[in-house]
């Protein structure tokens, strides 16, 4: 194994990855109703959010994204030609994180959902999609196979992570500054 392959097997590994399948975003909703709410609300907050690709050689590339709930799906359009098309053509993971918003409060928490990104090609589901959402043309497409949602808010005193994988349930760990280690509850 080269090192690059190494470091590339490594990187999943460290990402929780290990070989999971991801899931469709109506699977989320499914296992964690509550929690997929409040997650697509704050999404719904705003706009344009911020996609974490990786570069030909391994590097993080950070661009904005308009990200789209819709049909059961979490969907993720582009121009074509695009760099984070390359990137997701190349290596489909990725991290979505939402738009911190003005000021410092969190309102809504801070998101950042990971998964691959699956690049759709069926025609009646990119005419669906474009009819709906009126993207530029020719865009891209890709479906978001979530392995990862995590949600940071604060409730004072608390610094409050909610974490989901598929097959596991909501975990939450409430964290101080004079706390030595997390509280999981």
């Amino acid at each position: 194994m080269t090192r690059s392959e190494s470091a590339a097997s490594g990187a999943a590994d460290e990402a929780g990855e290990r070989g999971a399948a991801g899931v469709g975003w109506a699977q989320v909703v499914a296992a964690e109703p509550e929690f997929a709410a409040r997650v697509q609300e704050r999404f719904g907050a705003y706009a344009h959010h911020v996609l974490g690709t990786l570069r030909a050689d391994g590097s993080p590339r950070l661009t904005g994204l308009e990200a789209d709930f819709r049909h059961g799906e979490l969907w993720l359009g582009m121009m074509t030609g695009s760099r984070k098309a390359l990137d997701l053509h190349r290596d489909p993971r990725f991290a979505l994180h939402t738009n911190p918003g003005p000021g410092t409060d969190m309102a809504g928490g801070d998101i950042r959902i990971s998964g691959r990104a699956a690049e759709v090609r069926e025609a009646e589901v990119l005419r669906r999609y474009a009819h709906a959402v009126r993207p530029p043309e020719p865009f891209l497409l890709f479906r978001a196979e979530v392995t990862e949602v995590v949600r940071t808010s604060v409730t004072d005193p608390y610094l409050v992570l909610e974490s989901w994988r598929p097959g596991r349930p909501l975990r939450t760990v409430r964290r101080t500054s004079v706390e030595a280690s997390p509280e999981a509850v």
